[in-house]
């Protein structure tokens, strides 16, 4: 990968890794964790979810998995009432180019990278642990999918990091997300300054720090009202939907056997 974009190969990515791609002609990015056997888990609306509604109108759910998979015949394995899937890595492309995002980045890479949902300066926790999140995740929800506040970006992050926003009634963690807020918002915030500077070009390199300032402060690995949280904690505390521990010890032996199809 290089400073310009995260652009990987399958076989450079590992289990743990949190990967994305592009969407509609570049507009947004989809996210997800590759949990290994081509297998990736990812958060998505649940929307058109019940198999009643017309599949017509799933195709205009742009991350929408296929229902029908010609390799792997638990693709789109799902709980019921949950927007956490196991996708194979061919569907979750969707014929796109496969990126990894990257952890632990220096400040001056963050905003080298000026495109939000590439990169953060928080540190990933061991991908064992990554894994066991996004598999946990899968058998219990990650809550209701917020584009803003709770998005798959958000649920990559979460699986990476264990980091929450402590007042979530805002922006989440989502880099993609803070930039799509922080663009128009520095825009607002400098138009004042043209009737000071007769040049445009000052006025844009002006909004330019200003979108970086904005982006930069978003990013989770400098807020300071993220706190780390156990995934198991996340119903108790959060109000999610959960199981017992019985179920959770089962459905972890499932888990297994899933990601070995």
């Amino acid at each position: 990968m290089g400073l310009l974009t995260n652009r990987a190969e399958r076989n450079e990515i590992k289990p743990g890794d949190h990967i994305y791609t592009y969407r509609a002609v570049f507009a947004y990015s989809h996210h997800g964790i590759f949990v290994g056997g081509s297998k990736v888990v990812h958060f998505r609306p649940e929307r058109n979810l019940d198999s009643s509604i017309d599949t017509s109108s799933n195709l205009l759910d742009p991350t929408f998995p296929r229902s029908t998979c010609p390799t792997f015949p638990d693709c789109g394995f799902r709980q019921p009432n949950s927007g956490v899937v196991l996708s194979c890595l061919d569907c979750f492309l969707r014929n796109g180019s496969l990126y990894c995002f990257e952890y632990g980045v220096t400040p001056s890479v963050f905003l080298a990278k000026v495109r939000g949902g590439t990169c953060t300066t928080a540190a990933s926790d061991p991908l064992e642990t990554v894994i066991h999140r996004a598999m946990y995740l899968l058998q219990n929800g990650f809550g209701n999918y917020d584009i803003f506040e709770n998005n798959c970006e958000d649920f990559a992050l979460y699986c990476k990091t264990g980091l929450l926003i402590l007042d979530n009634l805002g922006i989440g963690r989502s880099g993609q997300a803070s930039s799509m807020i922080g663009a128009p918002l520095a825009a607002l915030l400098s138009s004042p300054l043209k009737l000071l500077m007769p040049s445009p070009i000052g006025v844009a390199a002006v909004t330019a720090g200003m979108y970086c300032v904005t982006r930069y402060a978003a990013d989770i690995g400098i807020r300071t009202d993220v706190i780390k949280v156990a995934v198991e904690d996340l119903a108790m505390n959060l109000g999610w939907a959960g199981r017992h521990d019985e179920a959770a010890e089962e459905n972890e032996a499932s888990n297994r056997q899933v990601v070995a199809l």
